[in-house]
């Protein structure tokens, strides 16, 4: 989600047609994406091969060790990230492979949603509410 790291998208050299899958090699404290969210269209595994991550949710934190995984069901808030000293290495997968319906648990000042869509702009992400169309700006 916008942020510099080392992600290598496979699902394009694998040819994968109903799933997405990407390489992620984090350093000590990078992040899988810069904020909490929510695929409302797609269920994610991620995979750590490396390290540990730990996944913020709207829960307690979830804490993934080399050689353990983590599903996210459509819907369901996480954010990832390596606390650790040493590099994290994981893969991350999606199903289906391209989801349209990215959210951020970020109220709109218009109506009583409680989450906006990030859609994708030019530099980022622009947040919109999904209900009224108003245009939201990051906390």
């Amino acid at each position: 989600m916008g942020n510099d790291i080392d992600r290598r998208g496979l699902s394009d050299p694998l040819g994968t047609t109903d799933f997405a899958v990407n390489r992620y090699r984090l350093e000590p404290g990078e992040r899988f994406s810069e904020a909490l969210h929510a695929h409302m269209d797609q269920e994610e595994v991620f995979v750590v091969v490396e390290g540990e991550a730990v996944f913020e949710t709207t829960d307690d934190p979830v804490t993934v060790e080399s050689g353990e995984a983590v599903r996210f069901a459509p819907g369901e808030f996480q954010s990832g990230r390596n606390d650790g000293d040493g590099e994290l290495l994981a893969f991350a997968m999606g199903a289906p492979r391209d989801s349209e319906d990215v959210r951020i648990p970020q109220p709109c000042p218009e109506c009583d949603q409680e989450t906006v869509r990030a859609v994708p702009a030019d530099e980022g992400f622009d947040l919109v509410c999904p209900e009224c169309g108003t245009e939201v700006s990051a906390d």
